[in-house]
């Protein structure tokens, strides 16, 4: 797996992430371990997933919510658009990935 994503790469997966719909809800309570869970398996069955804050509004605190969620889930952050963040991770089997990121 990559250190991190470069810009022309965070700008392939938004492309791809433009047609999809948020898979993962953040709510009042933050990052629970049902988010975490509902992240990991998300990322492992699509790779590519969008997740939407329905009660964090500050854009900091998102920014912080989505660091930790990232470390914790080891992915990446693809985009940030208005309250819907775009996460990244590639399958861990070879055969499973459905995106070939480029070079």
């Amino acid at each position: 797996m990559p250190e991190s994503l470069t810009s022309q790469q965070a700008k392939y997966l938004r492309q791809l992430a433009h047609s999809l719909k948020p898979l993962v809800l953040i709510g009042k309570n933050g990052l629970t371990d049902e988010v975490l869970g509902s992240v990991d398996a998300a990322l492992e069955r699509h790779e590519l997933i969008k997740v939407k804050f329905i009660e964090h509004k500050e854009k900091e605190l998102k920014n912080q919510l989505i660091d930790t969620l990232c470390d914790q889930a080891h992915c990446f952050r693809a985009g940030m658009i208005g309250h819907t963040a775009i996460l990244y991770r590639p399958a861990r089997k070879q055969s499973r990935r459905k995106i070939h990121l480029p070079a």
